[in-house]
């Protein structure tokens, strides 16, 4: 029986970004489904897609009756699921190290640039749009100083963030960069990430991924 995997994303939310990214290297086609986060209110929040996510956010993942959101553990899930193309590294201290690259941007950075944090900014706190955008800028910088200083001295650095592979902290990164330039944050101080960057994005499962790629993009 085929597999029915069904992807409810939008195409610049990074969550998204990774599990396409995700989906994209482990050769996992599925149905894409637009949930576009500001358009008429915001989809999210219609009645149809809380009965989905009661968390009212993208990514969703359904597959075979299993629904799952959170894009750390839809890829997580992908992972031990579907083995094939890893994107673990297979000694328990090299995960560990991967997993500590991904949650840094996907627990640290990502929420404080969030749509909804941003509009709770604006429409509650009153901020203006330039205060925003020093908010995103000061959050992005202060964890892609630390990546940077990581990676770079880090023994297990290659072409990618670990070694010569995509790992889920490269699915992490390459989202979390595009969402730091879309907000002006000048990536220069940031060599090192710029080229792990540069190197996924000769990959075809990256390039499919970009949220210029996307039929719901603007």
């Amino acid at each position: 029986m085929p597999t029915e995997r069904i992807l409810y994303n939008y195409f610049r939310s990074s969550s998204s970004y990774r599990v396409r990214i995700a989906l994209n290297l482990k050769s996992l086609p599925f149905a894409y489904l637009a949930v576009h986060l500001n358009r008429h209110g915001g989809e999210q929040f219609s009645h149809d897609f809380q009965a989905l996510n009661p968390q009212q956010l993208v990514p969703l993942l359904l597959e075979n009756g299993n629904r799952i959101s959170q894009s750390l553990a839809i890829i997580e899930y992908l992972e031990e699921t579907y083995p094939e193309h890893p994107l673990l590294p297979p000694a328990p201290e090299d995960r560990a190290y991967v997993r500590q690259i991904a949650n840094t941007i996907a627990c640290e950075m990502h929420p404080l640039n969030n749509l909804r944090v941003l509009k709770y900014l604006t429409e509650e706190l009153k901020l203006t749009d330039e205060a925003k955008k020093n908010w995103v800028r000061h959050w992005n910088e202060l964890g892609l100083q630390a990546l940077e200083k990581t990676i770079l001295n880090s023994p297990k650095r290659g072409q990618f963030v670990f070694g010569n592979t995509p790992t889920i902290a490269d699915c992490c990164l390459v989202p979390q960069l595009f969402n730091a330039q879309r907000f002006d944050v000048d990536l220069t101080p940031y060599p090192t990430l710029r080229a792990i960057a540069t190197a996924c994005g000769k990959l075809k499962a990256f390039e499919l991924a970009h949220p210029g790629m996307q039929p719901d993009s603007e």
